[in-house]
């Protein structure tokens, strides 16, 4: 069985004030495009379908025109709400929608039933789990110890009757530990949103959304599509596609991906101001009308710059200087920056850098404790 794997499609979304609702209608009509070249058994958008929790009229319009479209397939839809959605305004509606095959993940309550498909190697069972934080599920398993993003959805795991012995698909919305991530995310301050990638091992495929690269979470089998779209200059070197998951017998998983190509691209920029607004420089080239950051490294400002270039470049962003002046600033801000942290907040700082996890309540107390002896003396 075949399926499309989308996420964080954040219909509504402006980048530097930039409205991309123009470039999301073009890239959601290439995915159609993309379905009908692939054949898949379902699609699965795996959160964040608008970019604010009360989406405006035209991305709600435009995310009904494409449920329309893909309804007319005859296709399995499965769409979860994310972080940046309302998940009682993504289920809205989702007990009617069924009969046309669109599953719309409801408000998480603890009862989580799965859709249930058959093809010629038997059943394939597909969870859907909304974005949940660690509260949301303490209400509901008090007599469980939940501290943590893992801890949580351990227990809401632990909780599905999965039968291991048929083929089961994830879709959940949430950061797993050691994923690479992006300007353009909702980061939680210290990483306490990890979740370990080993929750889903009784899970044959865990279609992920929240992180905006397209990856692999130590294997194939947990995997996050990514955006289709570019949202932020962090992601400029990203190649941006759509994730196709086939399953057949159990066990037996096979992942591709299908390239997205962009109506305007997301590029960086850099040079001296003469040389950027010289023909030769953008001749040939699709920079007139990508979404651009300039770099410029004259070591003079240069006179109303965005004004004159955005003569040439029609679509500027975001300009910066890199000279002297900016780079000593740089180092002053980083001095002044490192002024402020208290040296427990340091030590956690490095501490994660070098295990690639954050410390424990438990840890930091201790640190903080042990710092504060030694500040007084008491060591």
């Amino acid at each position: 069985m075949k399926f499309i794997h989308l996420s964080d499609l954040h219909i509504g979304k402006r980048v530097n004030e930039f409205s991309m609702l123009e470039d999301q209608e073009y890239i959601l009509k290439q995915i159609l495009d993309i379905t009908d070249q692939q054949k898949p058994d379902g699609v699965i958008i795996a959160g964040d379908v608008y970019d604010k929790s009360v989406p405006s009229a035209e991305a709600v319009t435009l995310f009904d025109d494409f449920l329309v479209e893909l309804s007319k397939r005859n296709l399995h839809v499965f769409v979860i709400s994310g972080n940046h959605d309302s998940p009682e305004r993504i289920a809205f509606g989702g007990r009617l929608m069924q009969a046309s095959r669109i599953y719309m993940s409801p408000v998480y309550d603890g009862d989580i039933k799965p859709v249930t498909l058959e093809d010629k190697y038997g059943k394939i069972n597909i969870w859907m789990l909304p974005f949940v934080k660690p509260a949301h599920v303490r209400k509901l398993y008090e007599d469980r110890e939940i501290e943590s993003y893992t801890d949580a959805m351990k227990t809401v795991i632990d909780n599905l009757c999965i039968n291991t012995e048929e083929r089961n698909i994830m879709i959940t919305h949430q950061f797993v530990t050691g994923a690479e991530r992006s300007e353009s995310e909702e980061i939680s301050v210290g990483g306490t949103d990890n979740v370990d990638v080993s929750v889903f091992d009784a899970f044959d495929y865990t279609a992920l959304g929240h992180i905006h690269k397209p990856q692999n979470c130590k294997s194939e089998r947990v995997r996050y599509s990514g955006t289709p779209l570019k949202y932020s200059f962090s992601e400029a070197k990203d190649q941006k596609s759509v994730t196709v998951a086939e399953l057949s017998e159990k066990g037996n998983l096979t992942v591709t991906t299908v390239p997205l190509k962009p109506l305007r691209d997301m590029v960086e920029l850099r040079g001296r101001y003469e040389e950027l607004i010289a023909r030769d420089f953008y001749k040939g080239t699709s920079y007139q009308e990508d979404y651009v950051h300039i770099i410029l490294t004259d070591e003079e400002d240069i006179l109303d710059a965005i004004g004159k270039l955005r003569i040439v470049y029609r679509n500027l962003m975001k300009l910066d200087y890199d000279n002297l002046r900016t780079r000593n600033q740089n180092v002053i801000d980083k001095a002044e920056n490192v002024k402020k942290k208290a040296p427990d907040e340091h030590f956690c700082e490095f501490f994660e850098k070098q295990n690639n996890q954050p410390m424990s309540d438990i840890q930091k107390e201790i640190i903080k404790n042990l710092v504060s002896e030694i500040w007084e003396g008491e060591i």
